[in-house]
C-alpha cells in the first residue's frame, strides 16, 4: 500500500480531546464515574461500578473513531421487532475507523493472584503506532496526551498504563483509560458504532486498495445490553452481521466496486448461518478457528465514483437476529 494515504492525516488524538474533555466534564450526567491510579493515570469506568448508559457510549464512539466521526441514535433499523439503530459516519474513514477505532492494540499483564487482558482501540493506538497497520499507512500521530478505551469488566494494573503511556511517549498522568463493558449500556452501543470500521477492516483483509475509499456511512442495531459476557458478545456480533448495513463510496472502477461488494458481506463465509454465540462455542471457544470472513456487516453497497454506479450484496436476516436478540 502506498503510504501517501496518510499525507494528509489529522491528528486523531488532537481531534478527539474535546470529546474527551466533554466526557469528563459531564461525567455525572453520564452517570459514569471518574478515578485515578496510583501513577495518575485517569480511568473513566462507563458501566464496571456506574450504570453508565447510551448517551455515553455513543460518545466513546466517536472518541474512538479520532473526532473524525459521528454517531446518531435513531429507529430506522430495518427490523420490526427491534427498530433501535445507531448511525455511523467517518469523514476520513480509513483513517478515523483502522487507525483509531480497531482494537488492534493488545495490552496484558500477569501478576500471582491476577491476569489482565484488553485489546485497545482509539486515538492512543496512533500515538503508539505499535501495530503493523500503521507502518503501511507510514502514520504515526503526535500529541502530549491521550485515550485509550477498553472494553472489560473490570479495572487495568498499574503496569498496563506504564506501559501504554511509555509506548505512547506522553507523562502517565495523561493517559486516560475508558472501560465499557460489553453487556453495558454504553458497551452495547460503542460495539454497534464499530459497523462502519468491520466494513474497513474486511476491505483491508480483502487487499482493496484503501486509497481508493474515499467516504463512508453505515447502520445497524444496538443489542440488548445485559446478560452474561458470552450472551452480550454474541448478540453484539449478531448485531453487524445480521442487521449491519454499510455503504461506501470508491474511487474505483465498475469492475472493482462490484467485487469489494460480492466479497465482503458476513453471508459470504462458511460459518455464517447461526447465531455468534453457537459458532464461538462450536469451536470450543478458539476465537481464532473461526472464519475470519465472517466478521463482516450484513448488507453491503459500493458506489463507484467514477462511473455513479452502485452495486448491492448480501442481506438482512430478521430470523437469526430475532434468535441472537431472544425476540
Amino acid at each position: 500500500m502506498s503510504t501517501d494515504i496518510s499525507a494528509k492525516w489529522t491528528s486523531v488524538n488532537a481531534a478527539c480531546q474535546p470529546l474527551v474533555d466533554a466526557l469528563i466534564d459531564n461525567a455525572e450526567a453520564l452517570q459514569l464515574e471518574i478515578s485515578t491510579l496510583s501513577n495518575g493515570t485517569r480511568v473513566v469506568d462507563a458501566g464496571i461500578n456506574c450504570n453508565g448508559g447510551l448517551e455515553a457510549g455513543r460518545l466513546i464512539g466517536e472518541i474512538c473513531m479520532g473526532g473524525l466521526g459521528t454517531a446518531t441514535m435513531g429507529t430506522n433499523s430495518g427490523f420490526a421487532n427491534w427498530p433501535w439503530s445507531v448511525n455511523v459516519h467517518a469523514k476520513t474513514p480509513v483513517l478515523s475507523c483502522l487507525g483509531s477505532q480497531y482494537a488492534g492494540w493488545s495490552l496484558s499483564h500477569k501478576s500471582e493472584d491476577s491476569k489482565f487482558f484488553a485489546l485497545g482501540s482509539g486515538p492512543g493506538r496512533a500515538l503508539a503506532a505499535r501495530e503493523e497497520i500503521f507502518k503501511e499507512f507510514g502514520y504515526k500521530d503526535e500529541a502530549e496526551s491521550t485515550v485509550i478505551v477498553l472494553e472489560v469488566d473490570s479495572f487495568p494494573p498499574v503496569e498496563v498504563a506504564e506501559k501504554v503511556a511509555n509506548n505512547c511517549g506522553i507523562k502517565p498522568e495523561n493517559l486516560t483509560f475508558i472501560l465499557t463493558p460489553t453487556s453495558s449500556l454504553a458497551g452495547v452501543m460503542q460495539i454497534a458504532i464499530r459497523v462502519l470500521e468491520v466494513a474497513m477492516h474486511k476491505a483491508h483483509e480483502l487487499h482493496f486498495p484503501l486509497e481508493k475509499i474515499v467516504d463512508g456511512y453505515g447502520s445497524t442495531p444496538v443489542a440488548p445490553p445485559g446478560g452474561d459476557f458470552m450472551t452480550a458478545m454474541g448478540r453484539t456480533n449478531d448485531a453487524i452481521l445480521f442487521g449491519g448495513q454499510v455503504h461506501l463510496f470508491v474511487d474505483a472502477t465498475d469492475e472493482e466496486a462490484k467485487d469489494l461488494a460480492e466479497k465482503m458481506p458476513s453471508n459470504t463465509s462458511s460459518d455464517y448461518g447461526r447465531p455468534f454465540a453457537d459458532i464461538f462455542k462450536s469451536y470450543e471457544y478458539d476465537f481464532f478457528k473461526i472464519d475470519g470472513m465472517l466478521f463482516s456487516p450484513g448488507k453491503v453497497i459500493v458506489t463507484s465514483t467514477k462511473t455513479g454506479k452502485s452495486f448491492t450484496a448480501g442481506e438482512l436476516n430478521q430470523e437469526l437476529l430475532n434468535l441472537s436478540f431472544g425476540l
